[in-house]
């Protein structure tokens, strides 16, 4: 049995039945099945129904799955409320994207070998898809991952977080009773990680979308089957860059958004601040009377802004961290306090050492750290240095500073006057290096979960 409890006072929420190696056979048997039984596959408009009957049932549990989201993953309601709007939208994203959803006219008679023929590419679900999914957006990411399975044609296993696994068996049920056959979707919750390895590697899946640590998903994607593929999405300590001529009454607002939404714990949260000198103190000023004014504590209730971590040792963690900076020669602007097991008080350290490791790994707490920098090329520098690059900000109002930061900034999407943290569900989404392998969003993750098929036709 898996005991599921809040994240933020431990109090259970429930007992779920685990899954042994015999049950995940099963599930992979009847994934396979139903997926070389090619007459059995449900058609596009067969798929666009179910989806809209899955957002019509997520639309009636609303505030439902928000409060499950806050209870077992800490996000603070306001916050669990939009994550369940986008992943209802997700899945209306996934039926819209269909509609385009189409192979391409490849072109014919260039050469006299080439005469007389017609060719086109058609679009073939890849085969089964197993989904390992994260704790800090319980149920959006598994519609990352399950809705665009469920609109290509893939059977899908997910397995959730160990930590968050409510929100994923609540969603697989919706799918089920929004029309789709139980083995095209199943969800997987062992007792342990060797079984979730097994799952990821098992020669019978064809793509593992995999959200998590760099450790696990670079480990799992070494061992994959010959010929499957992967989407990786992991992390890194992403940096926002403040230039002189940044509006600091506009900016400090979404630098704190960015850097304290859901405590940290998002793969792209802001956590590298470099800051001109020339307006460092005010925008530090104003930077900690902010973080100072936010509500943190129990997530179910509607003003909290700041939730717990995930764990009470993610909390021992960052309070290890933070202590390690200040030791090193940082200092404490602000917070640092231990305010339960799993609640630390949102942090703002002023210059670390760069071998700290606030400066160099991803800290997943509510901890910004703000640098002083003279040159723009330096801060692009110390942003870069890095092995990990995900999303990036540049604050300014001279666009000759914000378009050159874009274009040297090593990341995959660049914010101008944007958190590292904004996302769109329709956008790509990736981590670069360490940081992630593929696309995700939700029609890149349909993309890669198909196959270009060309069939081409000889006249007579």
């Amino acid at each position: 049995m898996l005991n599921v409890v809040q994240a933020f006072d431990r109090a259970p929420i429930a007992e779920i039945e685990t899954d042994d190696a015999a049950a995940l056979e099963r599930k992979l048997h009847a994934a396979e099945r139903v997926f070389k039984d090619r007459d059995g596959w449900l058609n596009p408009h067969q798929r666009i129904a179910i989806l809209r009957r899955l957002a019509a049932l997520m639309e009636a549990k609303r505030e439902h799955l928000a409060m499950q989201i806050a209870r077992e993953g800490g996000k603070p309601l306001p916050d669990a409320i939009v994550e369940t709007n986008r992943a209802i939208d997700g899945v209306h994203n996934a039926a819209d994207e269909l509609r385009n959803f189409a192979g391409r006219e490849i072109p014919m008679g260039l050469s006299a070998a080439a005469e007389n023929r017609w060719a086109f590419t058609t679009k073939e679900p890849i085969g089964v898809v197993a989904a390992i999914s994260a704790f800090n957006h319980p149920l959006n990411l598994i519609v990352h991952q399950v809705a665009p399975a469920i609109a290509v044609g893939c059977p899908v296993i997910v397995k959730p977080a160990g930590t968050t696994p409510l929100s994923c068996l609540e969603f697989v049920a919706l799918v089920h009773e929004a029309g789709l056959p139980e083995p095209w979707c199943q969800s997987f919750v062992p007792e342990g990680n060797e079984l979730a390895e097994k799952l990821a590697t098992d020669k019978r899946v064809a793509f593992l979308s995999f959200i998590g640590s760099a450790r696990v998903g670079w480990s799992l994607h070494a061992k994959l089957a010959h010929g499957a593929r992967s989407a990786l999405e992991h992390g890194g300590a992403a940096p926002a860059i403040v230039d002189r001529s940044a509006d600091l009454d506009k900016i400090i607002e979404p630098i704190v958004k960015g850097g304290y939404y859901h405590a940290g714990q998002v793969c792209v949260s802001t956590q590298r601040i470099y800051v001109h000198h020339d307006i460092a103190d005010d925008f530090t000023h104003r930077l900690i009377a902010r973080v100072e004014r936010l509500r943190t504590g129990d997530p179910t209730v509607k003003d909290t802004e700041v939730g717990p971590l995930i764990l009470p040792r993610e909390a021992d963690r960052v309070a290890e961290w933070i202590a390690e900076a200040v030791e090193g020669g940082a200092k404490l602007a602000t917070g640092g306090t231990r305010l339960s097991a799993t609640t630390l008080q949102p942090t703002v350290l002023l210059d670390p050492a760069v071998d700290a490791r606030i400066s160099m790994q991803e800290i997943f707490g509510p901890v910004v750290a703000v640098y002083r920098y003279g040159e723009l090329d330096d801060a692009i520098a110390r942003a870069n240095a890095l092995p990990t690059a995900f999303q990036a900000s540049i604050f300014a109002q001279d666009i000759d500073i914000a378009m050159r930061a874009a274009n040297r900034l090593d990341a995959s999407a660049v914010m101008i006057n944007d958190p590292t943290a904004f996302r769109t569900d329709w956008m790509p989404f990736a981590g670069r290096r360490e940081s992630g392998y593929g696309t995700g969003g939700i029609p890149y993750t349909m993309r890669d979960m198909t196959q270009e098929k060309m069939i081409l036709m000889r006249k007579s």
